[in-house]
């Protein structure tokens, strides 16, 4: 029996709590092309990408890591449960959203989280290279101006830069993860408010972004057309765009969308890993903040000061 994590999470289970839930909800939604519930494939299983989930929880909420540690200890894990590549885009979401709610100091989550990106070093990039070496994700070996076989020579934020016009993920971490907090939150909101549950809600804004985003693992793999043709298909579920009416989405055509992409092998992991971000970060915003321990100044002055011995 499956032990799913509470949706929403209490508020006080903090940031092991918010990513549980929002993994666990990845799965619960009908998500046309992942692996969910309702239809697995690809080769993986429900219980792969629930075991990732649960296992690299603890790592994300643990205090005193930096995000490349957090990040590489993470997939690691997974490795050692899953024996595949169920998550890396999450984590690579997930890590400095983590650290961003981990925080001391004030501000809200995103103002944190600038902070946190602002200040990613080489080291961050370097485990994070061998994080993604490990993970083997299909079709990224290199990223523009970076080998990940090779040794960083830039700091985690740069690499992300120079590759956020072709990765979503990486666009991410150069905008301040602007598609999650200016997109999706606000549309999770908006679907919530309409009166939709959790998993509805989490369908809804996969769709949406699947029709506005080009999905970078789709581009990788299939090419510019494939990508192009998965957003047509998937504006056609969103003829009704207006929250009252447009529960005409219904479970029998995300259903049939769903056995069409698997049949044809077209997994939209990139945007799945967008929408994970989202959920974390809406209820990593409603979390109440960590006991002051140390100001992030002073925590900042002491990883350089370690740095430099």
């Amino acid at each position: 029996m499956i032990d799913w994590a509470p949706i929403p999470p209490d508020p006080a289970s903090g940031v092991a709590g918010a990513y549980r839930a929002a993994c666990h909800l990845d799965l619960r939604a009908l998500k046309p092309g992942n692996v969910h519930i309702h239809a697995e494939g690809h080769g993986m299983t429900v219980a792969q990408f629930l075991a990732s989930a649960d296992v690299t929880a603890p790592i994300l909420a643990q205090p005193g890591l930096s995000v490349g540690e957090r990040l590489h200890a993470s997939v690691v894990a997974t490795r050692a449960v899953a024996g595949c590549n169920t998550n890396l885009g999450i984590l690579l979401l997930a890590a400095p959203l983590a650290q961003a709610a981990l925080m001391t100091g004030g501000g809200s989550l995103r103002d944190r989280l600038g902070h946190v990106l602002a200040t990613l070093t080489v080291a961050d990039a370097e485990l994070a290279f061998q994080a993604i070496a490990l993970a083997e994700p299909a079709g990224l070996g290199r990223v523009e101006g970076a080998d990940v076989h090779a040794p960083a020579r830039v700091t985690l934020l740069d690499a992300m830069r120079e590759a956020q016009d072709r990765d979503t993920i990486a666009r991410q971490y150069a905008t301040g993860f602007a598609d999650i907090f200016d997109t999706g939150v606000p549309s999770l909101r908006r679907w919530l408010d309409a009166g939709a549950d959790f998993e509805r809600a989490t369908e809804m804004i996969y769709v949406e972004f699947l029709a506005t985003l080009p999905d970078s693992h789709v581009i990788r793999k299939y090419g510019r057309e494939r990508s192009e043709w998965l957003r047509l298909q998937a504006s056609e579920l969103r003829e009704n765009t207006a929250p009252d009416r447009a529960f005409t989405l219904t479970r029998s055509r995300l259903a049939e969308m769903d056995r069409d992409l698997k049949y044809n092998g077209v997994n939209p992991g990139t945007t799945a890993d967008i929408v994970v971000g989202c959920l974390l970060a809406f209820w990593l915003m409603q979390s109440p903040q960590p006991p002051v321990i140390t100001d992030v100044l002073q925590n900042d002055a002491l990883r350089e000061e370690r740095r430099q011995r």
